[in-house]
């Protein structure tokens, strides 16, 4: 049996004079190939469904017989050259090519049905190439003319969308998968776990209480970090993104390749506050200089070199900032694999929610906060890392005598609610009681004011309202305001492995 080839079926000089004009890639014999294996053992578009559609073969015949083949198949019905025969009588494409007879050539020539899943990778490649191709002349061609409704900001706009697009079709479905795989899977995540001391599953936070409650930061999993304003989100996430960033190892996975086995590579969407305020939060942190004598620079000449310090010892820290503004969520999640593929990624922080936008216009506020959760826990999934978004509560918490966030508190709850893995609540008590103050001739009040305070002073609350992997409940943490900081109560914790 002799392989076919384009030759055979095509005039030379037409397909030299396909490839001068146009200058496209395509491939003529790796769509011969596949459709002749297709046509000769119908299984074959089982392994191909997830890679190819019809739009992505060059040859319009071609296009048109494994559009048929598909068709028939997907109804349980034989597609073979005698069956697609019957459908193609009349198609003046496949007459150009010798008729019904071109069918049965292409199943005769067909070498191997093992190879179709590489042709159909080929046939793709070629496909999206084309299609950078075409979006390449488009932006070409608009960016010439010169119209006021149409600026280069809008037009570079539109061209994201497009190549976001693009991308989107070159993530390839995962499809089923064994019982054993999922189970090896698993196994790994619980080795993991258990070379750690038993304590965590995921990512610690630095946070040991935290931690001890959640079982680490874990893979996949969309975590809502909410709470009304000056409670802290910010300080809280930031926190952790310093925490995990500063403890980034890497070395020898179990499967031998090299990887992260500590702390991880940071990505953080500030759509609030600038790269820079970012910066001086976490480097606040990290000299102990209080935030507010960095923003007005009075600071001592001891808490300059400290800054400094700290400055030179985190410039190599793998924490990412993009502060771009009112960001769709599709270009979001362009940008995070981007970052994942070129720097590595294994946390993403995004500050707040309530400021991304959905990529398309939606007809309420609801659905496209929807669209926004669902995006992200997209994200979280196919980059296979956990992704931490801050959220607002609504104004309800303040007109409550216990001011403790509950779930029913998230804007737009239902759709939040709904995707999230875990929920977390920030709550500070010191900072409600502090506007309670009683007047200082009330002597009896001041004293039971002062005795609240002592008791609540320094600390912080993180109510874990859901969480669909482990048990709800509070968490306390230290909070040290000058510095913006979170960090572990002492204690005694007689989970603690480590004592």
């Amino acid at each position: 049996m002799s392989e076919l080839r384009a030759v055979e079926i095509r005039n030379p000089s037409e397909i030299a004079s396909a490839v001068a004009e146009q200058a496209v890639p395509f491939s003529i014999e790796a769509e011969q190939q596949l459709l002749g294996a297709l046509l000769t053992n119908n299984e074959v578009y089982d392994h191909v469904s997830r890679i190819i559609q019809p739009r992505h073969f060059y040859d319009p015949v071609h296009r048109r017989i494994y559009e048929i083949s598909m068709d028939r198949i997907t109804k349980n019905a034989l597609a073979s050259p005698v069956t697609i025969k019957a459908f193609m009588e009349n198609d003046a494409g496949l007459a150009d090519l010798g008729g019904p007879a071109y069918l049965a050539r292409l199943a005769g020539a067909a070498i191997s049905s093992h190879a179709a899943r590489d042709y159909a990778q080929m046939i793709r490649e070629f496909a999206m190439r084309r299609d950078l191709i075409i979006l390449g002349q488009e932006i070409s061609s608009r960016a010439t003319t010169v119209t006021v409704d149409d600026s280069a900001e809008e037009q570079i706009k539109a061209a994201e969308q497009t190549l976001y697009k693009l991308g989107e079709q070159g993530v390839a479905e995962r499809g089923f998968q064994s019982f054993l795989s999922a189970v090896t899977g698993a196994l790994q995540a619980a080795n993991a776990a258990y070379g750690r001391g038993g304590g965590l599953s995921g990512i610690s936070s630095g946070l040991i209480d935290l931690d001890g409650k959640m079982g680490g930061l874990n893979r996949s999993d969309l975590i809502i970090l909410a709470g009304r304003p000056s409670m802290g989100k910010t300080s809280l996430a930031t926190n952790i993104a310093f925490n995990v960033a500063k403890a980034h190892k890497t070395g020898e996975m179990p499967d031998g390749t090299t990887g992260t086995v500590a702390g991880g590579v940071v990505g953080f969407f500030s759509l609030e506050m600038s790269a820079e305020q970012l910066a001086a939060r976490i480097l606040s942190e990290a000299s102990e200089v209080p935030s507010e004598n960095i923003r007005r620079g009075d600071m001592t000449e001891d808490q300059f070199r400290s800054f400094v310090n700290a400055a030179h010892d985190l410039q190599n820290c793998p924490l990412y900032i993009d502060d771009t503004p009112a960001l769709p969520i599709n270009q979001l999640a362009a940008r995070a694999r981007k970052l994942k593929r070129t720097m590595g990624l294994d946390l993403l922080i995004v500050d707040y929610l309530q400021l991304l936008r959905a990529a398309t216009a939606k007809d309420s506020r609801v659905n496209e906060v929807s669209e926004i959760t669902q995006g992200l826990k997209a994200v979280a999934k196919e980059l296979d890392i956990p992704v931490i978004a801050l959220s607002q509560l609504s104004r309800a918490v303040e007109s409550r005598e216990d001011k403790r966030p509950q779930l029913s508190d998230l804007r737009e709850s239902g759709s939040i609610e709904q995707d999230a893995d875990i929920v977390m609540f920030v709550f500070r008590e010191e900072y409600y009681r502090e506007r309670e103050k009683p007047a200082d001739h009330d002597l009896e009040k001041m004293a039971a004011w002062q005795q609240i305070m002592e008791s609540c002073h320094g600390k912080a609350e993180v109510i874990i309202g859901k969480q669909r992997h482990g048990p709800i409940g509070t968490v306390e943490l230290a909070f040290e305001g000058r510095f913006t900081r979170f960090g572990n109560l002492e204690r005694n914790r007689s989970w603690d492995h480590n004592e």
